[in-house]
């Protein structure tokens, strides 16, 4: 590249790559939290001026998201949010069983005496909800991040933030079945519990078993 090639553009590089991590959040966020769908369309246009970047980061971004397999760029449609088969997803909850079973075993012998509380206090807050599944779906996740630090392993916490941005490919909420609110609560309970006496194997064991239910839900929801 030129010497002067970063003063004729009127920015550097660098700028370009904030500019870029900028936009790749935003848009990993926006897919997590349910903004785009599943099966949606993005348009690059739309997002540079949403954000008042132009088309070079976002379509850096979608690159990323792209290698993520969080995006699927097509010649005819451009950048459409993926959308999980059904192979797909029994693959996702196998890895779930792996990763977050490991997790709660962990969270065992690490959690402190704080997050063990908040385990708890979560359990209690749902424990209160009345057939809002949003809300239990939403503390649900936070039951499960507060599990995820407690293992107190920066490499798991790394491979499962990538699980989460996979499950936020996945349609609705597996709360929306009948009864699973209570279901969900239960086998919370027992993990809780494990880590709380500080018991390994019980934590991996029950939250393995929460997962393949959640699985069971999820595959019943999605194609019946």
């Amino acid at each position: 590249m030129p010497k002067n090639a970063g003063q004729r553009s009127g920015k550097s590089p660098a700028i370009d790559t904030s500019r870029g991590e900028f936009v790749h959040g935003w848009l990993r966020d926006a897919i997590r939290n349910g903004l785009f769908q599943p099966g949606s369309r993005i348009r690059e246009a739309d997002v540079a001026l949403k954000l008042g970047v132009s088309r070079t980061p976002v379509r850096e971004a979608f690159r990323r998201l792209q290698a993520d397999e969080l995006l699927v760029l097509t010649p005819w449609r451009g950048a459409q949010v993926a959308e999980l088969n059904q192979a797909q997803v029994i693959e996702l909850y196998a890895m779930r069983r792996v990763l977050e079973g490991t997790a709660a075993a962990l969270a065992a012998e690490h959690a402190n005496a704080e997050e063990i509380d908040l385990l708890f206090r979560l359990l209690e807050q749902d424990k209160a909800i009345k057939d809002e599944s949003a809300r239990h779906a939403e503390i649900n996740r936070q039951f499960h991040q507060t599990l995820y630090g407690a293992a107190h392993n920066r490499y798991l916490l790394k491979a499962l933030n990538a699980l989460t941005d996979s499950l936020a490919l996945l349609k609705s909420t597996t709360y929306e079945v009948p009864g699973r609110a209570m279901v969900a609560r239960d086998e919370h309970v027992l993990i809780a519990n494990a880590i709380k006496k500080r018991d390994s194997a019980a934590a991996e064991k029950t939250t393995r078993a929460h997962i393949q239910s959640a699985e069971r839900a999820r595959i019943k929801l999605l194609f019946g």
